[in-house]
């Protein structure tokens, strides 16, 4: 409910809704230096905590937005420094407490596993991108705690980036960039690998490296073992090459995939990863390829070649196709990540270790690549819009999950919603499930009615007193009034017969 109050020629707004702490925590700036920590007299860390549930860690926000909140005369909103009103710091902080605690940090299950044969102390590395491409920046998320990075691939050709090369759609959900490849010299990618894993030996770092022919990638992959590289990514994905015969050109052809990723198998001992494109109908027959060829695992995806109109984008008052990335672009990365874990010619004789990166912003983005079959995930676009401390969340949201879940070791999560997936062909056609309303939740806004009548099955009906009432008979149990709730006040009633 809002309420308008008029005080002194001025309209005042009081907020009395019930408050929705991912909501609001979406609304938080996320500030640097954040006023709100600077302002609190208990020396707390309420943006920490504001942080945590809008990562999806919320029953881990205690630790900072916590009980002794209530007493608080919070000084923390006075200092918030939002574009409209302030964040409800004091209420969220009530609304976490009763959530209930996540088990101690130091009680949770470790995140530590093998890939391709590489120790990991965490699945969490940064994707080869604009978000490792100097030793400084990786340094820092390290320290952070990102368990490895894929370093921005190398290349012995010229790379000239232009500007601007960003652009975004729909408030970051989607993301385009025409970023290319390293721009520093080769052998000064190289001396920042070396320097690395002289510095950070428990840190895992895998050079991407891109050739135009079979030396090119010989040089490069032995250059990358030679600084000490743990593995090696073959990038056969990049979508905006200006060069032919590289990039996602070189991962639509499986002949050149194999190529390629036999010579550098033959002639490294470290893991070889291929980095398959998503711009390709199956990306099994890359895979395969490779798999043919001796890759020790795959990664997957690059970003997806794409199109926006956006006057910020243009170059020199120019367009061009370029890569899409962000949230948008997860249920696609998903979709290939289950192609190539469940296709037979890929699992015949060992499981195919795969690294997943498409959309992964929280842990629970993370969780549902694992669940896929995933051993490792990249992290990219999100770093870009929110830094290299994501990870602290994503670290303890999934440590606290798999505690909720008695779940002691992270490979035992690897693969273990694969089973669930079925052809079309195999799905329950003889049921339906009716939609069930929590009257509690329910707002009376009328969106379930306006989906059902125009884009279903006229099987709601929305009465004088605004509450909607199913008409069975017309339902075929779709679920659209579902899906479009801004309430969450629709749930399964359970299935019958139809």
């Amino acid at each position: 409910m809002l309420i308008y109050l008029y005080f002194c020629g001025q309209i005042t707004l009081i907020i009395t809704t019930m408050l929705n702490i991912h909501q609001e925590a979406e609304r938080c700036l996320l500030c640097v230096q954040s006023p709100c920590n600077a302002a609190c007299p208990k020396n707390l860390h309420p943006a920490r905590g504001i942080r945590a549930v809008r990562f999806d860690d919320e029953r881990n926000a205690y630790q900072w937005l916590t009980s002794a909140c209530a007493d608080c005369d919070a000084p923390c909103e006075k200092a918030c420094i939002h574009t409209d009103f302030p964040i409800r710091i004091k209420e969220l902080s009530k609304k976490v407490n009763e959530l209930g605690h996540a088990p101690r940090p130091e009680t949770l299950p470790s995140l530590e596993i093998d890939f391709c044969g590489v120790h990991c102390e965490n699945p969490f590395f940064l994707a080869s991108s604009a978000v490792c491409t100097d030793y400084d920046m990786i340094a820092r998320a390290f320290d952070w705690g990102w368990g490895g990075v894929v370093y921005k691939t190398i290349t012995s050709q010229e790379i000239k980036e232009v500007s601007p090369r960003f652009d975004e759609s729909d408030h970051w959900n989607g993301f385009r960039n025409m970023e290319q490849l390293s721009e520093k010299p080769m052998e000064e990618n190289f001396a920042i690998i070396s320097r690395l894993k002289k510095n950070y030996p428990t840190k895992v770092v895998v050079a991407s490296i891109m050739g135009q022919t079979e030396e090119e990638w010989i040089e490069l992959a032995k250059r990358a073992e030679a600084a000490g590289a743990d593995m090696v990514e073959l990038n056969f994905s990049c979508p905006q090459m200006k060069l032919a015969n590289m990039g996602s050109d070189v991962g639509q052809n499986p002949e050149l995939v194999a190529f390629y990723t036999g010579y550098v198998k033959h002639s490294v001992n470290i893991p070889v990863i291929p980095k398959m494109t998503p711009n390709i109908t199956h990306i099994s027959q890359p895979a395969f390829a490779a798999y043919c060829a001796g890759a020790d695992g795959i990664a997957a995806i690059n970003t997806i070649k794409s199109v926006t109109l956006s006057e910020r984008s243009k170059v020199s008052g120019k367009r061009t196709i370029s890569g899409y990335s962000g949230r948008a672009i997860k249920p696609i990365a998903l979709r290939h990540i289950l192609e190539l874990t469940t296709n037979p010619m890929l699992t015949k004789n060992h499981q195919m270790e795969v690294s997943g990166i498409g959309g992964i912003t929280t842990w629970r983005d993370a969780l549902d690549f694992i669940q896929l079959g995933c051993a490792n995930v990249q992290v990219c676009t999100s770093i870009m819009q929110f830094g290299y401390r994501i990870i602290e969340d994503m670290i303890l949201g999934l440590r606290t999950y798999m505690a909720d879940h008695h779940i002691e070791h992270l490979r035992d999560l690897v693969g273990s919603e694969i089973s669930s997936f079925v052809r079309p062909s195999e799905l329950d056609r003889e049921t339906k499930s009716f939609p069930k309303w929590n009257r509690d939740l329910c707002i009376g806004c009328g969106r379930c009615f306006i989906a059902c009548q125009d884009a279903g099955h006229q099987a709601i009906a929305f009465d004088t007193n605004r509450k909607p009432t199913l008409i069975g008979k017309n339902c075929v149990g779709c679920h659209l009034c579902r899906l479009v709730c801004p309430q969450q006040a629709i749930e399964s009633a359970g299935r019958i017969k139809k």
